[in-house]
């Protein structure tokens, strides 16, 4: 099985050349869904390449992203970490640390990497910035955990333009928020995740009304997961009805006809840390979570054991994170959790861009207790 993306161009020349698309773009393999096969373009193309979707373990980055860049991974179930963004104490994005830390999740198991996001501090870097972080993720992980990438704003022409850049510098998936402040209806909405849907890259839906002033209904979910490239939801309304009432109308799209059967569930992310193992345990998939930055083992067994429905063993280390699901949101995201990576001596400074600031000391005891009473430090 191949998929072919070369860049923006590629990706354009193989929708041009494409009769149609599978309607069995994903189908259910383990925790997992495989790659999406795309029409193989004209050969005489001076912009397709071939790429196999098997990784090969190399023993360099850029090895890795030679032979990966252009495929496509399939996201997973289990632990996403919403990555922090490493700064140097003069503002500069911090190459070495962030290279570190994705090293430290490979390290870790964790399942998915999340980058470019608000923990991430996308809103407060240039596109020039964005394909350095995007350039070092593909160039450290690519192959090895899948990429999700932020790409959501208000305005769809940038969304467009961010999501455009993550298909050239090879992520897996976008990760697209509802648009904030604006609060666009329902129907707004469907056109805004149909529209990014339809740039080739596979969407994950974030809902996240206590940003954004708008939330996206289960029905309207149902709707937009009628495009194949829709795969998945990040809820973080911390409402864990919300997962039960996706998959029913989930459901009853399939049965209508409007979702083809052969396509896999939504994957459905909780967003909200505090609640991300009852989530699981309800029948969602996994979490994109802030708590991951700083405890990834402990959250990729966590969400492991709720998948595996072993809801004792998930509880309990749900609870040894207890105080740093709460405390690592004591300040605005992603301040705190930058602070307690300094202090585990992951990141050298705990720098912050403004507006945002460093922890406030008063904060500094209540995320160092937290820390310890996980066993983190």
């Amino acid at each position: 099985m191949t998929r072919f993306i070369g860049g923006r161009a590629a990706l354009i020349t193989a929708l041009l050349c494409a009769a149609s698309y599978p309607t069995d773009a994903f189908t259910p393999t383990s925790r997992h869904w495989n790659s999406r096969t795309v029409r193989t373009p004209s050969t005489t193309s001076p912009f397709s390449r071939t790429v196999a979707t098997t990784t090969t373990t190399t023993t360099s980055s850029t090895q890795r992203n030679a032979s990966n860049s252009n495929t496509i991974h399939p996201l997973k179930k289990g632990s996403t970490v919403a990555l922090v963004t490493p700064f140097t104490p003069s503002g500069s994005i911090d190459i070495p640390a962030l290279r570190s830390l994705l090293q430290f999740h490979v390290q870790s198991s964790t399942d998915g990497i999340c980058i470019l996001g608000t923990t991430g501090e996308a809103s407060l870097l240039s596109m020039e910035e964005r394909k350095m972080v995007l350039d070092v993720c593909v160039e450290e992980v690519k192959g090895i955990i899948p990429i999700l990438c932020g790409t959501g704003t208000i305005d769809p022409k940038q969304v467009r333009e961010m999501t455009l850049q993550a298909i050239d510098c090879g992520c897996d998936a976008s990760l697209v928020v509802t648009p904030p402040y604006i609060k666009p209806p329902q129907r707004g909405l469907v056109r805004h995740f149909m529209d990014m849907a339809d740039l080739g890259l596979p969407v994950v839906v974030y809902n996240v009304p206590g940003r954004t002033a708008v939330d996206i209904s289960p029905e309207t979910i149902g709707i937009v997961a009628e495009h194949e490239m829709i795969v998945g939801v990040k809820e973080a309304t911390g409402d864990l009805t919300r997962v039960e009432r996706i998959r029913k109308v989930e459901q009853e799209q399939r049965q209508m006809g409007k979702i083809h059967s052969n396509r896999s569930p939504l994957l459905l992310y909780s967003g909200d840390d505090s609640t991300e193992a009852e989530f699981v345990l309800k029948g969602g998939d996994g979490c994109i979570s802030v708590t991951a930055n700083v405890a990834p083992r402990e959250m990729h067994d966590m969400m492991m054991a709720a998948l595996d429905r072993k809801a004792e063993e998930a509880m309990r280390i749900n609870e040894m994170l207890k105080d740093v699901h709460k405390d690592i949101f004591c300040e605005s995201n992603p301040i705190p959790a930058k602070w307690a990576l300094k202090r585990m001596n992951k990141i050298p400074n705990a720098y912050c861009r403004p507006p945002l600031m460093e922890l406030d000391e008063k904060y500094h005891t209540v995320v160092e207790a937290a820390l310890a009473k996980a066993r983190l430090i």
